[in-house]
């Protein structure tokens, strides 16, 4: 029975296919066949979904979110299962009711029809989805990526730089370009990395965050690199740089992004990279980090931000870490060896993590003793500076040329946190042969050109005034670890300054030496004969114990050029000085010898003769000097003043007088000392010198009413330091009448009155900060008719002032001649105000002013000042007397001011 029903339903629906053949082939209405496309297509579009749903999750791993395109895509097809899904339901429920009513499903009524038609539109949205996610796998804007976040240790002491560097990154702000610079070690890469996790892990504004870790070789190509793999943009490896920049181009230029570059050594290019610059139109913004401030001006940063090193608290506490003793550490012996070893790192973070580590199980006192001495002596040789200088060689090969690196090499010589004046450094270059004249460039200038550069790679620091510049112990103990050709030859090299000797290495330590730097210790003896055949600089200065050189000392010194006695108490230089016949540089400033030997001018490639502040100095000999042809400087400020003598003693041996001076053809630079009316009468009569003028000292000039520095010093063009003592009669001095406003005292720095009981005013007539724009230091003492100093105020490198016993000086500034409120940039760059015993100073400022920038104020003994010109939010040091303080008015403005002050003794 069974069977002979299934026959009659077999052939009832072969009858009903017949009978629909024509009207399928027209509508194409196999609802079975439609549903099996369906399925098939369905099964499909869901194996593309999960293959892309696998990409995403890999991306997102990877820091990378999907773009809008893709995420309508994706849209689409969740929609479109969904309707597929409900068809395939209806299919099946219509194929169950027609199999239990016996009906064929090959019999097409209307709702059929409208089935199929719904099959068939489905089918063909499928179609169309497939199409596009072949466009999404290959399009290169269908993902965008962020920064991954990036896995870094605990970083102390940059919450103000996170701090500073968020406000730059921030919408408000509208300059596009941040330059992050400092040494290496120092910190920038940890900096870059807080910020990119920061962002990813508080959220941000920007479409896209792109990191991109610098090549040294190939800046622009590893930025395409970067931004392509970030932006899923594909190419071929023949594809041209501008092809690729085009497709960056196109895929940035309507986002919104955040470029971080690390470690950034040669200027890029954007425009080749298809980067579109940052700027306060697109919104869009690039920070990147360098250890090169002029390549940040070259990137065109609009804000630069240094990386400091850490201050002392944080250097100890990041220290501290990596060691992760706290019981060790609280030893009071291994704890005070501790604190040497963080000195020595000098807030370098990498050099304080590589000893921390180093030392992390070192438990002995001795073990301790022995790294502080090596850190001392021989840094390269503590476990981990390998790292640390092979870090800071990259810096020192990237210099520009050999000149740079010996300039470089050379600062190593002073000692740990000196203050190196950067005139003096550069006259050193200058005896070593580093920079030499040619064309008529100013070697001075030049010299100051190369500091720039040094400073600009992070390799020096601006000292402790402007005019300094220091280096930082690590990097100063790489250059030493450099100049010994990475501690291969450390013969070579015997520097030791500040190292509280009271005896000179031995004799058979100099043989083989090339520089010999001894500075700042307690010296007495010197070894008698030492045998120096390569030695080429020699210094001694600051050794005060020193007080005198063997006789022949120097008769082994055959190719010394740089020779530097200064500050040490020797009285006598021996004969044997005149060995050193190819010494350009000597230096005997601040010592205590009365006499020049005339052998001195057998010296003659001498360029350079520092006699500055030799008061003892009493007798110059002719031939000690007029045989120096070369001679360029000559410093006798403060010094030799003899100029009118001609003979002296038994041996009628002639004296340097003006004229022979005349007859140095290379002369550029002269220091002069003049104590007596006389002689100053005479140097007036040799307008040649006058040009070459530039330190001056006078004193003792009774009778001199006014001082007509004009004539004297060819308009003052040239000198740079003025000081006039104990000339008692001296009313003002004479300002030029014709001469250009800018052009009178142009380069003066230092300017010295002392004594002048009748100076009532410092200058003849009125003048203009432009005149004295160089100015950084003014000391005036014993001066008991001046009033006031009223034309200091706008000078705008003036850092000192120094006023002492002035009886009748009553204010700074005269109420009258000061500025008007609505010029409020008073003493601009004013540091230390030293003000002691002025016994009617009733007024420092006018109350409209106030001071910005001083640090010290020291305030002795000067009664009648009842208040300080300060606000509170630039508190200078104070150091005064506790009895006038207590009783100093502290109205609102000075009402914080109790915690400030340091009392001196009354």
């Amino acid at each position: 029975m069974d069977f002979i029903s299934s026959l009659i339903v077999g052939f009832a629906q072969v009858l009903c296919e017949s009978m629909n053949m024509a009207d399928r082939r027209g509508h194409n209405t196999d609802l079975r066949q439609a549903i099996t496309d369906l399925e098939t297509a369905i099964g499909d579009l869901k194996a593309i979904r999960d293959d892309l749903s696998l990409r995403i999750q890999q991306d997102n791993l990877e820091g990378r979110s999907c773009s809008n395109r893709v995420s309508v895509w994706l849209s689409a097809v969740q929609a479109t299962e969904t309707k597929a899904a409900s068809i395939l339901v209806r299919c099946r429920r219509r194929e169950q009711r027609t199999r239990m009513r016996r009906r064929c499903l090959g019999c097409f009524g209307c709702a059929d029809y409208k089935l199929c038609n719904k099959v068939c539109a489905t089918l063909k949205s499928i179609d169309e989805l497939r199409e596009r996610s072949e466009d999404i796998k290959t399009d290169g804007g269908s993902i965008q990526q962020t920064c991954t976040e990036i896995p870094i240790k605990s970083v102390v002491g940059n919450t103000t730089m996170m701090e500073r560097v968020m406000e730059f990154l921030s919408e408000e702000e509208e300059r596009g370009i941040i330059g992050v610079y400092g040494p290496g070690g120092v910190g920038k890469t940890a900096l870059m990395q807080s910020i990119n996790n920061e962002l990813i892990t508080k959220g941000h504004h920007y479409d896209v965050l792109i990191w991109v870790q610098m090549s040294r070789e190939f800046g622009e190509c590893t930025i395409q690199q970067a931004v392509g793999a970030r932006m899923g943009l594909s190419w071929d490896e023949k594809e041209t740089g501008e092809n690729r920049a085009l497709k960056i181009y196109r895929a940035l230029r309507q986002k919104r992004f955040l470029l971080l570059l690390d470690d950034v050594w040669e200027e890029i290019d954007l425009e080749k990279t298809g980067v579109p610059r940052p700027d306060r139109e697109n919104k869009c913004k690039m920070m990147f980090t360098t250890r090169s401030m002029a390549l940040c001006s070259n990137m065109g940063a609009e804000y630069k931000l240094r990386v400091e090193f850490l201050e002392k608290k944080y250097a100890w506490e990041l220290f501290c870490s990596k060691v992760g003793r706290k019981d060790l550490l609280e030893s009071s012996s291994i704890r005070r060896l501790a604190e040497i070893i963080v000195s020595k790192c000098g807030g370098l973070p990498l050099a304080l993590i590589t000893l921390g580590g180093a030392m992390a199980h070192r438990e002995t006192e001795e073990e301790w003793i022995h790294a502080s001495e090596v850190l001392t002596r021989f840094p390269a040789e503590m476990k981990g500076m390998n790292y640390v200088f092979a870090l800071l060689k990259f810096s020192y090969d990237n210099l520009e040329s050999d000149l740079l690196r010996s300039c470089f090499l050379y600062c190593a010589l002073f000692p740990e946190e000196h203050s190196i004046e950067i005139e003096q450094l550069v006259e050193y270059w200058v005896g070593e042969g580093f920079l030499t004249s040619s064309h008529g460039v100013n070697t001075i200038y030049k010299g100051y050109f190369l500091i720039g550069d040094l400073k600009a790679a992070c390799l020096l620091e601006t000292g402790d005034e402007k005019t300094k510049v220091k280096m930082h112990n690590v990097v100063r103990s790489f250059a030493l670890w450099m100049a010994s050709e990475q501690g291969t030859y450390k013969e070579m090299i015997l520097v030791e300054p500040n190292m509280g000797h009271t005896e000179a290495p031995k004799a058979e330590n100099w043989r083989q030496a090339l520089v010999i730097s001894l500075i700042d210790n307690r010296i007495q003896t010197l070894p008698e004969k030492p045998i120096c055949p390569k030695l080429t600089t020699l210094m001694l200065q600051r050794n005060s114990s020193l007080k005198k050189i063997p006789t022949g000392f120097f008769m082994h010194m055959p190719i010394l050029r740089v020779l530097d006695l200064s500050f040490t108490s020797i009285t006598e230089i021996p004969l044997s000085i005149k060995y050193l016949v190819e010494l350009y540089h000597l230096s005997m400033s601040g010592t205590k010898i009365s006499v020049l030997p005339q052998e001195l001018g057998n010296l003659r490639k001498l360029k350079h003769l520092d006699l500055q502040r030799t008061q003892f100095l009493q007798t110059i000999p002719r031939d000690a000097i007029c045989w120096l042809s070369k001679l360029e400087v000559l410093n006798l400020y403060y010094s030799y003043a003899g100029w009118e003598l001609q003979s002296f003693g038994e041996d009628e041996v002639e004296e340097l007088g003006f004229d022979d001076l005349e007859y140095l053809e290379n002369l550029t630079t002269l220091g002069i000392t003049v104590l007596s009316l006389e002689t100053l009468k005479t140097l007036y009569e040799f307008g040649a010198l006058h040009k070459h003028i530039q330190h001056l000292h006078i004193e003792e000039c009774n009778g001199l009413l006014n001082f007509n520095l004009p004539s004297l010093t060819n308009h003052g063009r040239n000198l740079r330091r003025l000081s006039i003592k104990n000339c008692h009669d001296l009313e003002y001095l004479v300002t030029p009448i014709d001469v250009v406003e800018n052009d009178w005292l142009p380069r003066l720095e230092v300017l010295t009155l002392h004594s002048l009981h009748k100076l009532s005013r410092v200058w003849g007539n009125p003048i203009s900060q432009e005149c004295l724009r160089n100015i950084r230091c003014i000391n005036i003492s014993h001066c008991n008719k001046l009033k006031n100093i009223s034309w200091v105020p706008k000078l705008p490198k003036l850092e000192v002032i120094d006023l002492f016993d002035c009886r009748e000086l009553e204010e700074l500034i005269s109420e009258h001649e000061s500025p008007s409120v609505e010029d409020p940039t008073l003493f601009p760059s004013l540091k230390i105000l030293t003000t002691r015993d002025l016994s009617e100073l009733k007024s420092i400022l006018p109350s409209r002013f106030s001071f910005q920038k001083v640090e010290t104020l020291v305030i002795t003994n000067c009664p009648k000042v009842k208040k300080l010109p300060f606000q509170e939010t630039n508190m200078p040091t104070v150091y005064c007397e506790e009895k006038w303080w207590n009783a100093l008015e502290k109205d609102e403005p000075n009402k914080e001011l109790c915690f400030l002050p340091r009392f001196v003794p009354n």
